[in-house]
């Protein structure tokens, strides 16, 4: 517990050092500063090899698989592992690092992390595949291939037209299905943001490219906009996207760096030409200088799971206009 408040007291300075909470004097910087960290009742609790140990046979069942935890009312023994096989041998074979121990919905949960040994990062012989993350194009490539955000901003509005009719109930049975539902919008957007992560880092490898992707940190501190579009702005999951990208880009060999997003999307990706006037509108790009044009078309995600991506997928439409 002492390393928890101390790690989290370290996060906090490194974040206000790093102007994360507001420029110096703020008054957001000076009440995050002031307000002492708080721990919820059911959070995390890290344990590591002193006080947890894993019990896995050599035999290709999982079920033999056991764990033994140390708690406040003493040591629990036997703990069976309920895992994918696949995660069991993992677990088996490489060395088990940090695991924190999780309440959710009643059940109690154990996240393991171990050591996965990184593949040799190759040097981009092809340049850099530029990634730009919005919110009415979740992901747009520089290769002209985009990732519509139509799906899912769909069924953001449609899970908050459910959760205002539940909430207006205010019955017991109401305020049970809302709990039930509060992290089912959390699990869509994560699925799409794994299937577009793991398409472009396919593509980069596949390439030899690197990836280049808008360093995103502070945008919903710095932008300033209308009630009605707070709520879309503070769902955006760009954060969680760039995380992706840049953990499989890491284990695939892929380089990964983050950029200034200032004028990304002005910039020409043929010419280099930079000129606002390139950007007719949010869906039309139009270079003054070469005639490169980008008219972005609908890709649909796969709704299986996030380790199989939908190969017959629709890319935007980019043409050169004759001279």
């Amino acid at each position: 517990m002492i390393g928890k408040v101390a790690d989290a007291y370290t996060t906090l300075r490194a974040n206000i050092k790093a102007g994360n909470c507001g420029p110096p004097g703020s008054e957001r910087r000076n009440k995050v500063a002031a307000r002492p960290i708080s721990f919820r009742a059911e959070a995390a609790q890290p344990f590591d090899a002193r006080c947890l140990s894993w019990q896995i046979p050599d035999s290709v069942g999982v079920r033999e698989a056991t764990v033994s935890i140390w708690t406040t009312a003493g040591r629990l023994k036997g703990i069976r592992v309920l895992a994918a096989p696949r995660d069991v041998v993992l677990l088996r074979t490489r060395p088990i690092g940090e695991t924190d121990l999780i309440r959710r919905d009643g059940k109690w949960y154990l996240y393991a992390t171990i050591e996965a040994p990184e593949a040799p990062q190759t040097e981009p012989v092809n340049g850099f595949l530029g990634v730009d993350l919005g919110i009415v194009n979740i992901a747009t490539t520089s290769d002209g291939q985009c990732a519509a955000g139509t799906r899912l901003n769909r069924h953001r509005k449609r899970q908050a037209r459910l959760r205002a009719r539940l909430q207006a109930k205010k019955t017991s049975s109401a305020r049970r299905l809302l709990k039930k539902r509060r992290r089912k919008e959390a699990r869509f957007a994560a699925d799409l943001n794994h299937q577009i992560s793991k398409r472009i880092v396919a593509e980069a490898q596949r390439t030899g490219r690197g990836i280049a992707v808008e360093e995103l940190t502070g945008i919903r501190g710095r932008v300033r906009l209308r009630k009605p579009q707070r709520a879309t702005l503070h769902s955006w999951a760009s954060a969680q996207l760039g995380a992706f990208l840049g953990y499989k880009a890491q284990a695939a060999g892929v380089a990964f760096v983050e950029v200034d997003p200032a004028y990304t999307s002005q910039t020409c990706n043929a010419c280099g030409w930079l000129d606002k006037r390139n950007r007719r509108s949010q869906s039309e790009f139009e270079c003054g200088r070469c005639g490169f044009v980008g008219t972005p078309t609908t890709m649909q995600q796969s709704t299986s799971p996030p380790a199989v991506l939908n190969a017959g997928a629709k890319s935007c439409a980019h043409t050169q206009r004759p001279p």
